[in-house]
C-alpha cells in the first residue's frame, strides 16, 4: 500500500513489486470547518502513533481525539473509537488533521482527512510520505519532534488561507490517487498482469 511496505517486501526477497494505495471514499461535498478552529486527531491511542507526542505539543489548543487504546487513560478525553459516518463529520468540522506517528504503514487517516480537505500535519515515517506533499498537502515533521508538531500547527490554525489551499490540494490528490474507483482499476491491472505474465 505504500512505497515503505514495498521497499519491505523486497528487503525480505519480492522481485515483483507494486504500489497499489488503499481506497477511500471521496465525499462529493465537505462542509465548513468549525469557527474557531481545532486540530483532530484519529487513530489507536497507542504509542507508535504518537497520541502523547500529540498532547504535548497541542498543549492549550483546541484538539479533539477520537479513538481508543492502551494509552486511553492518558487520554481521557478521547472519544473512543466512532462510527465511519460520524468519523466523517469529525473529519469535515476539523481545521487541521493531526497525524504524528512514529512509524506507519500507510496512513488511513491522513488519506480520509485529504478526501476531506483538510490539511494533515504528519511525521515524516512509511506510508505518510507518499501522502502528505509536504507545503502542498499538508506539512511534514520529524518524527517525535515535538517542537516542530507544535509550529506546524500553530502555523495552519493561524492561516486559514494556508490551510484552505493544502486541503484544496490534498482533496484533489485523494479524488486522483485515493478514490475506489482508482485504486479498483490499479489492482484490476495488476491482477491483469500477473495472470499474463
Amino acid at each position: 500500500a505504500s512505497n515503505a511496505l514495498a521497499g519491505e517486501a523486497r528487503r525480505l526477497g519480492a522481485r515483483d513489486v507494486r504500489v497499489i494505495p488503499s481506497g477511500v471514499d471521496v465525499p462529493a461535498h465537505v462542509g465548513a470547518e468549525d469557527d474557531p478552529p481545532h486540530v483532530l486527531y484519529a487513530g489507536r491511542l497507542s504509542p507508535e502513533k504518537g497520541v502523547l507526542d500529540l498532547l504535548a505539543a497541542a498543549n492549550g489548543m483546541p484538539l479533539v481525539v477520537v479513538g481508543d487504546g492502551p494509552l486511553r487513560r492518558r487520554v481521557p478525553q478521547a472519544l473512543g473509537f466512532l462510527p465511519p459516518a460520524e468519523l466523517g463529520r469529525r473529519y469535515e468540522r476539523a481545521a487541521v488533521v493531526a497525524c504524528p506517528s512514529r512509524r506507519e504503514g500507510f496512513g488511513v487517516v491522513a488519506a480520509e482527512a485529504m478526501a476531506h480537505g483538510r490539511p494533515v500535519v504528519a511525521s515524516a515515517v512509511g506510508g505518510l510520505l507518499d501522502l502528505v506533499v509536504d507545503g502542498k498537502t499538508g506539512l511534514l515533521v520529524p518524527p517525535g519532534d515535538i517542537t516542530a508538531l507544535r509550529l506546524a500547527l500553530e502555523r495552519l490554525l493561524g492561516d486559514p488561507a494556508l490551510r484552505r489551499r493544502l486541503g484544496e490540494a490534498g482533496r484533489e490528490r485523494a479524488r486522483a490517487e485515493l478514490a475506489w474507483d482508482v485504486v479498483l482499476e490499479r489492482t484490476l491491472e495488476a491482477y491483469d498482469d500477473a495472470r499474463l505474465g
